[in-house]
């Protein structure tokens, strides 16, 4: 049985790693749960996986369920709480779904106290990919992903010879506006973006997929993960969102992974490796799907793509930048004050004034993140 840390466990993910584990009972223990400041949610998860222990990273929100719970989880609340969870003694696998920059410390401190990676945190290989990398082979751990695509990456990738890779290919749905050209979007509502085709996920993520911006981190993510050059990684639009990704080899084949549109899916793969156990999870019917298209990306209406391969390729601590003004812009897009595609010029701007700093400590990156907020946020002050 693996006793698990479940960092982010009222988000998206972090409720569909629940449901995992609340259909494999012999299988999973939650030792830990994390959430930012969902108390009340919180609450019903801890009566009902009995944790050791729950954190609540806002204060507030931990001070509140601490008032009005009597069992036997304990609970803590604040940010070091937080890297406490994640170091947590009994556990050995930390499933990281935090949302953006706010995974990278707690993951990091799971590596150094030697615990296994499901990570769901895109954002921590993207901005600290080097660090995150040669910490977990410094100290024995497996980074296993949780995304969709990584996983039917690692997946395509099972048995063979890693020499032999001429490319990877990372799908992408397209998101709500495929096909759309750049005026076409200047008035886009939220609701519009929030519209995703083929996915149901948290807000942030689904503002990015619209953008393409989370598959320009995906792109970054893969070259940590994968050890490949940015040449090496080619992103299509696939609509259907059946292939989660493909693996070419040198000799011409290609190799892809399918699967329906459910993050169960490659939660429990990343959970159970390398078992495979059975799923009730559905299952494609191709007779009913009838066919799969592919499509170039437009990387020119689509800024958030391109943005991020420049970042990748530049390397440093611009990714970090990169990563730190989206996550402000897309709040601030959230929050109504500002639009859809001002958030490829909040990204540029941060992109363009920052001083790149080469081999990063983590001190640096810390302090590239806070730059570029506050440079993005004197940006918006603007509008």
């Amino acid at each position: 049985m693996k006793n698990l840390v479940v960092l982010g466990s009222t988000g998206s993910i972090g409720t569909q790693t629940l449901d995992v584990v609340r259909d494999n009972p012999e299988l999973f223990h939650v030792s830990v749960l994390v959430a930012n400041r969902s108390d009340e949610l919180l609450e019903k998860q801890i009566n009902e996986f009995q944790p050791e222990l729950a954190v609540l990273s806002d204060e507030d929100a931990a001070k509140r369920l601490k008032s009005r719970y009597s069992g036997k989880t304990k609970i803590m609340g604040g940010r070091e709480a937080v890297i406490e969870a994640a170091v947590f003694p009994e556990a050995d696998t930390v499933v990281t779904s935090l949302m953006g920059f706010a995974g990278l410390e707690p993951t990091m401190a799971a590596l150094e106290a030697r615990k296994n990676i499901a990570l769901a945190n895109k954002e921590t290989l993207v901005v600290a990919g080097e660090l995150v990398m040669a910490k977990a082979k410094e100290m024995g751990c497996t980074i296993l992903p949780v995304d969709s695509e990584h996983c039917a990456l690692f997946q395509c990738l099972q048995g063979q010879d890693r020499n032999a890779v001429e490319k990877l290919i990372l799908t992408a749905s397209g998101g709500p506006f495929r096909g759309k050209q750049a005026s076409e979007l200047t008035e886009v509502t939220k609701s519009d973006v929030l519209a995703h085709p083929t996915w149901n996920m948290g807000q942030k993520i689904t503002v990015d997929s619209a953008s393409l911006v989370n598959k320009g981190l995906e792109v970054i993510e893969a070259k940590w993960l994968y050890g490949v050059a940015y040449d090496q990684i080619q992103v299509v639009v696939h609509p259907q969102s059946i292939v989660h990704s493909m693996v070419q080899y040198r000799d011409g084949t290609v190799m892809a992974q399918l699967g329906c549109t459910d993050m169960r899916l490659p939660i429990q793969y990343a959970l159970t490796y390398p078992e495979r156990v059975e799923s009730r999870f559905p299952r494609v019917d191709f007779y009913e799907l009838g066919k799969l298209t592919f499509e170039k990306p437009d990387m020119n209406t689509f800024r958030g793509l391109k943005l991020a391969f420049e970042a990748g390729k530049t390397g440093g601590t611009l990714p970090c930048v990169m990563n730190a003004a989206n996550e402000v812009a897309v709040e601030a897009f959230l929050k109504g004050k500002s639009g859809f595609l001002k958030i490829y010029d909040l990204i540029e701007n941060a992109m363009n004034k920052a001083e790149v700093v080469y081999n990063p400590t983590l001190e640096q990156l810390l302090e590239a993140d806070k730059w570029a907020r506050e440079i993005t946020r004197q940006e918006l002050s603007k509008l």
